[in-house]
Order: C-alpha cells, then sequence, then structure tokens
C-alpha cells in the first residue's frame, strides 16, 4: 500500500484526529488526512498491519529542496518540516542528500582536464561557504531541533573540514545529542571534483530504542562490500539520502531491502529550476537555455520499503511532500526467517569480507600518541 501526498509551501497541516498517534491503531487500512482548503498542505499516512509483540516505527522521509546558498533560510525550512512530522507522531524523520548545504545540481566549478575557471573557483568560494563544520553551531541547532520535537533526526548535509568538503549524513537522538556521522565514501562522477572522500570509521550504525539506524548516500548505495558492512553491523533501519529521481532507483531501495531483510528510508529533493539562484550567478551547464523557472531539475522519487520488499509509501514525483508509513519491526524477522545476508545465508567459509574501520589522516603527529600513552602508564 503506499501514498504520497504533496505539501504546499505554508507547511501548515490540520490533522483531523484529535491524536496525533491516532491514526496508528487502525490496521490494514491506509489513512490520509482529508483535504484543507488548497493553500493548506496535505500530509501522507500509511498504517502497517502490526502485531502486539513487535515494536512499531512511525517513519517519515522529507522530500524538499535546499535553500541554495543559504543555510540558515534551509536550517529554518528543515525545522518547519521537522515540526510538520512530529506533529503527526513521526519518531524517525530522514531528510535528502546534501539538504543542509545544497547539491550542486548542473554545475561544473568551471573545471575541465588541465584547467580551471576563475568563475568556478568562486562558485566553489561560495559552496564552501554554505557548508557546515562538525560539530560547529548548525549541528548544535540540529541537535536542539531533534530534541525539541522529540524523533530521531537523520539529515544529509555538506561537511566543511578546513577546506575540503565532504557529502555526509548526521545523526541525532530523540534527546536532542549528536550520534555521530557517515561520509560518502565514494562521490559519483563529476562530485569527485568538490568532494571528499569517506573511509571506513564514519560507516555507523546507531542501536537505538526505535532500532538499528545507518544510512548510505545515493550511489554508493551501488556498493555491495558497503552495503554488507552495514548488514553485518545489524542495520535494521536503512536510511537512503539520495539525489538519483530515475524509476532504475527504485529497484535499488526494492533490492537493497530485500537483501538486507531491513526498512528502506530514501529521501530525495524536489526541485525546480527557481529552487537555484537565476543565471549567470548558477548555470545549469549544457541545459540552461532550455530550462524555466519552473522546470523540475530533480523530481524526488523519495519512497519506503519494507524488508519484503513491499513499497509502503511513495514513490512522490509530484512536488514538496512528507512521506510517512508505520514500521512493524516484526517484519525484519519474519523477512530473514528464509534468508539472512550475514546469517544463515552467508557461508562465511567460501566468502568473507574485511572492513578498515579505522581514520585515514593525511598527516599524523607522533607527539600527541606519545603523551596519550604516557598518560596511560
Amino acid at each position: 500500500m503506499q501514498a504520497t501526498v504533496p505539501v504546499s509551501s505554508s507547511l501548515h497541516t490540520t490533522s483531523t484526529a484529535a491524536d496525533p498517534t491516532a491514526l496508528s491503531t487502525q490496521t490494514n487500512n491506509m489513512a490520509l488526512v482529508p483535504a484543507p482548503p488548497s493553500e493548506t498542505p496535505l500530509f501522507a499516512e500509511v498504517d502497517m498491519c502490526s502485531d502486539s509483540s513487535a515494536t512499531t516505527v512511525r517513519a517519515t522521509v522529507i522530500q524538499a529542496s535546499t535553500v541554495f546558498y543559504d543555510t540558515p533560510a534551509t536550517l529554518d525550512k528543515a525545522e518547519r518540516f521537522l515540526a510538520e512530522a512530529a506533529g503527526y507522531g513521526s519518531q524517525l524523520v530522514v531528510f535528502p542528500e546534501a539538504f543542509i548545504g545544497g547539491y550542486p545540481r548542473g554545475s561544473s566549478f568551471g573545471a575541465t582536464i588541465g584547467s580551471r575557471t576563475a568563475k568556478g573557483r568562486e562558485d566553489f568560494r561560495k559552496y564552501h561557504a554554505s557548508a557546515i563544520d562538525v560539530p560547529g553551531p548548525e549541528v548544535d541547532r540540529l541537535a536542539a531541533m531533534a530534541g525539541k520535537y522529540k524523533v530521531y533526526l537523520v539529515m544529509g548535509v555538506i561537511e566543511r573540514e578546513g577546506y575540503t568538503l565532504y557529502c555526509t549524513v548526521l545523526f541525532f537522538d530523540s534527546q536532542g545529542h549528536y550520534m555521530g556521522k557517515h561520509r560518502k565514501v565514494m562521490p559519483t562522477a563529476v562530485e569527485r571534483i568538490v568532494w571528499g572522500f569517506g573511509d571506513g570509521s564514519t560507516i555507523p550504525v546507531f542501536g537505538t530504542p526505535i532500532g538499528k539506524i545507518g544510512a548510505a548516500i545515493c550511489w554508493e548505495n551501488r556498493m555491495p562490500l558497503l552495503r554488507t558492512a552495514m548488514y553485518g553491523k545489524g542495520i535494521e533501519i536503512y536510511c537512503a539520502p539520495t539525489a538519483d529521481s530515475r524509476d532504475t532507483w527504485q529497484a535499488t531501495m526494492t533490492h537493497i531491502a530485500l537483501e538486507g531483510g531491513c526498512f528502506v528510508l530514501s529521501a530525495n529533493q524536489f526541485c525546480r529550476r527557481k529552487d537555484y539562484p537565476p543565471p549567470p550567478e548558477y548555470v545549469f551547464l549544457g541545459m540552461e537555455e532550455d530550462l524555466t523557472p519552473d522546470s523540475v531539475v530533480c523530481a524526488g522519487g523519495s519512497v519506503i520499503i519494507s524488508p519484503l520488499g513491499t513499497v509502503l509509501a511513495g514513490p512522490n514525483y509530484d512536488g514538496e511532500a512528507l512521506i510517512s508509513a508505520d514500521l512493524d519491526l516484526g517484519e525484519i524477522a519474519r523477512a530473514k526467517f528464509d534468508f539472512d545476508v550475514v546469517g544463515h545465508y552467508s557461508r562465511p567459509e567460501v566468502l568473507s569480507l574485511t572492513v578498515r574501520d579505522h581514520p585515514t589522516n593525511a598527516v599524523m603527529f607522533t607527539s600527541a600518541s606519545e603523551k596519550s600513552e604516557a598518560s596511560r602508564k
């Protein structure tokens, strides 16, 4: 069963239920909030059939665009969506890839093999200025938001460490604590011009009261060994922030749900040309002349899928939206009854994986290590 309903820019939703969690008491039924006046958005809700012995978690993926080059405004927008989701009882909220800082779709940063342009360097300077430090004040604000609305928050950001940028996912608990991060281990194609590479030290899976949560970003979800490392850590709620809105992405998400015996929550931005700065400040290389302000440049496709491969909500290709489903964690055991990829189906005597999970730093100072060792003696 599935449902996705667009959300208007006002981000104000009216529920007919006196108790926002009342929808979770329905079984075998898809409940949609009745349509309010046209200027008021709608919110998609899906309720799964659950058994009394398993935990049910209400999860929401946010499909929305960054306010490009304006990180404070993007944080404000994130809070509006977060408040909206929390108002319907969501316990886990997942935002798209690069939501804070922006996904630089269509930009070449003036780079060709052997040369760079002055404008491309300036584009990078502005992009670098929109990124966030981890830790930093923006991380503190996101943590406070998670605590305020009592939700587990998974947020796609552009992380700035010195003058290198990383495509990163940050994790926060419902008490307002920053838990950790995942850096994209392999940026795709031209992304490698502007983003550094993550290493094995940031492939976390966090044990929480609502399940074991982790994330992989966009096309690194196609990396079998990375997925296997996450399965080995026992991931149950697999978050997949992305920038891929093509139909083929849905096949990848369904495969991961079936392969990992886990819930898959994929969040993508929905963007029109007008969500980016106008030309000549920002140019979609090779296609700018074909675009109008209302042209869709990223069509979304956010989706939630069960461990048995059932689409619970989405995919949505219609606009900005909050897409929600109740996750019956009992489905994980039902799915792994006949296929547990790192358990009874693994054949470790034939196939195995070694993960180097230590940081890889360009510069290491032995004096710091020696002082640390001395303090332990």
